[in-house]
């Protein structure tokens, strides 16, 4: 196992300065900034603040979404999804720790869709990793780490942010 501390925050640093080109180029006005519970959650506010995003971020808990939410059951303490903001013709920039096989991210998408149709979605993740299943790539990205199929990656917050590469047997 082991932990890193110091670039997490230069990481999310290089990803507002990205964010900030995507939206000057794409001509997005006032997006609304979401993050995926827990760790996308601490990068997205992060992130917009960095971006100087004046709306809030809102928090999105996709626990009923999930494709495997009938192998792992429900976590006791899952909390609803906050978005401040209606979601309906807004430019949406989604937030997540970690990119894997993609699933998380449709899910996220399918529950953004319930409150609403978004003019777009764009992807913003502090880490990408190999391994996906899905047709998902995000636009903003904090570092690529090609990791192998026992490495895992995890964010852990919030104060500090640090990212933790652990490998299983």
């Amino acid at each position: 196992m082991s932990t890193n501390t110091e670039s997490v925050e230069k990481l999310v640093e290089g990803m507002a300065s990205q964010l900030t080109t995507l939206l000057d180029t794409m001509d997005y006005k006032d997006p609304l900034v979401i993050g995926i519970h827990t760790g996308g959650i601490w990068v997205a506010e992060l992130l917009s603040r960095l971006s100087g995003i004046k709306s809030p971020a809102g928090q999105l808990n996709i626990a009923f979404y999930r494709d495997d939410f009938s192998r792992i059951g429900i976590h006791p303490t899952v909390a609803p999804s906050n978005l401040p903001i209606h979601v309906e013709d807004r430019h949406i920039i989604l937030v997540d720790d970690v990119l894997f096989t993609g699933r998380t991210i449709r899910a996220a998408m399918n529950e953004i869709f319930d409150y609403g149709r978004p003019a777009s979605i764009s992807l913003a993740v502090l880490v990408d990793r190999s391994g996906r299943e899905l047709p998902i790539q995000a636009q903003v990205i904090g570092k690529t780490l090609p990791l192998k199929a026992n490495e895992h990656v995890k964010l852990l917050g919030p104060e500090p942010l640090a990212l933790e590469i652990n490998t299983t047997e």
